[in-house]
């Protein structure tokens, strides 16, 4: 009786027989004193043929008072008390039940003493005499028989309550277990068969429950099913690209250090605008590398742990910009920069170099989806408790699937191409110096986005 169909079983008899309990005490003290009023009409009947008759032998009155089931009558006519039929009383009168106007609780309360005393007594009920035939009708009587009758009506009344509690019952069963244990039954085997091949979309469940609440954790559970199955099939992509992307930045390493060598001979050049172009090279390949070994580190585990170091942050801010302005071509893109030259903050050098260059980049490329032109501005300002840095563009605004899952790899992209890594890969950095990447607002006038970088103990 473990099962959930066994325990509802056991609940519903118990509630049926609690419910016929309740019914059978009063039912027991309506019997009483139906029993009662019945030798109260017998004994009536009796002492009106004894009326009738003027006169009758001892042992007719004998008959009649035994018929009658009574030991004496006594009638109250036209105010005047009268002994109409009598015989010996074997035993003192142990108590008077007045019948006329009688509440339920005191005679439930009268029921209930007389079945639990087993002992013969003799009681004297008094009551109203029917048709209008009298005054006051009173009979003294024995018990004994009044109590068997009570126990053989009382008994019948608990067979009857056990056959109706154990037909409900089991009709309450089956509805149970048609209603209820086999839509949740459903349920589980579906959560057994899902686990087993959770990338299988042929194991998901199907609603279909007729019960509001059951089929609302069945819609529950499909989306579940749904979602975590996308999840996983993400992170085998995921593993995937990250496998392939570590083996390319291996070789792309390989190729750049050799460029890095080479970089170094142009560096020797006398071309004045070689010169110049030189240092912002060998600075790009030396990103390049370093986010080639970053890389692979990712693969293996996670983003590497920051570095932190106190720099100004012009010095990296002016690299992404000059970097983005050779990207421009042809685009009337401008960039502002309100940055404090002085500016000195405390973040891994290369780490938020990635971070800036991501956001400057992707600002870039809406405004060029865009073919209109527009402005990307850097601002950033120092407050008691953190660095506030932001960058806006007056681009068209993020899409609203980008929107909605914009900081989520594959699927945050802001434009028509990207893999939607970049926001990703921002925001995880960020969250590495144990601050936060906020997408400030988005629209029609263009997007803005706010590093926040706490300062803590900077000593």
């Amino acid at each position: 009786m473990n099962t959930l169909s066994g325990r509802f079983l056991i609940l519903t008899a118990i509630f049926v027989m609690l419910a016929e309990v309740l019914i059978f005490v009063p039912s027991v003290a309506r019997f009483r004193a139906d029993f009662l009023e019945s030798r109260l009409e017998r004994a009536q009947i009796a002492s009106l043929a004894l009326l009738a008759a003027d006169e009758i032998s001892d042992d007719l009155q004998e008959e009649l008072l035994l018929n009658a089931g009574v030991f004496n009558v006594v009638l109250r006519r036209d105010e005047a008390r009268q002994l109409v039929l009598s015989s010996p009383i074997p035993t003192p009168i142990s108590a008077t039940y007045d019948l006329r106007d009688p509440s339920a609780l005191v005679l439930i309360r009268d029921a209930m003493a007389r079945l639990a005393d087993p002992g013969p007594r003799v009681i004297r009920v008094i009551g109203a005499p029917s048709r209008m035939a009298g005054l006051l009708i009173e009979i003294t009587m024995d018990t004994g028989e009044l109590r068997a009758a009570m126990i053989d009506y009382g008994l019948r009344i608990l067979m009857l309550s056990a056959v109706i509690s154990g037909v409900t019952a089991v009709l309450l069963f089956l509805a149970a277990r048609l209603f209820i244990v086999r839509p949740i039954k459903r349920v589980i085997d579906s959560m057994k068969s899902y686990a087993l091949a959770p990338e299988d979309a042929r194991g998901f469940i199907e609603p279909n429950a007729s019960v509001r609440e059951l089929r609302e954790a069945e819609e529950t559970l499909q989306l579940l099913q749904t979602e975590l199955t996308g999840a996983l099939r993400q992170k085998e992509r995921l593993a995937q690209l990250g496998g392939a992307v570590a083996k390319v930045s291996h070789d792309l390493r390989n190729i750049l250090t050799s460029a890095q060598l080479f970089t170094d001979r142009l560096g020797q050049s006398e071309d004045p605008a070689v010169k110049r172009m030189a240092p912002k090279l060998v600075n790009s390949i030396t990103r390049a590398v370093h986010l080639c070994e970053s890389t692979l580190a990712y693969g293996k585990a996670e983003e590497p742990a920051p570095v932190l170091g106190r720099f100004l942050l012009w010095d990296i801010l002016g690299d992404v910009i000059e970097s983005e302005r050779l990207s421009v071509d042809d685009a009337d893109i401008s960039f502002a920069e309100d940055v404090p030259a002085g500016l000195s903050i405390r973040a891994d050098r290369e780490q938020l170099y990635r971070v800036l260059a991501n956001l400057v980049r992707n600002a870039r490329q809406a405004i060029i989806a865009s073919g209109k032109t527009g402005e990307i501005a850097v601002s950033a300002e120092e407050t008691e408790d953190a660095w506030i840095i932001r960058v806006a563009d007056t681009g068209p605004g993020l899409p609203p699937k980008a929107r909605e899952h914009l900081f989520q790899p594959f699927q945050g992209r802001a434009s028509k191409g990207g893999a939607g890594l970049g926001l990703t890969i921002s925001a995880e950095l960020v969250r590495g110096h144990g601050g936060e990447l906020t997408l400030e607002e988005t629209g029609p006038d263009g997007t803005t986005f706010v590093i926040t970088l706490p300062k803590g103990d900077i000593g």
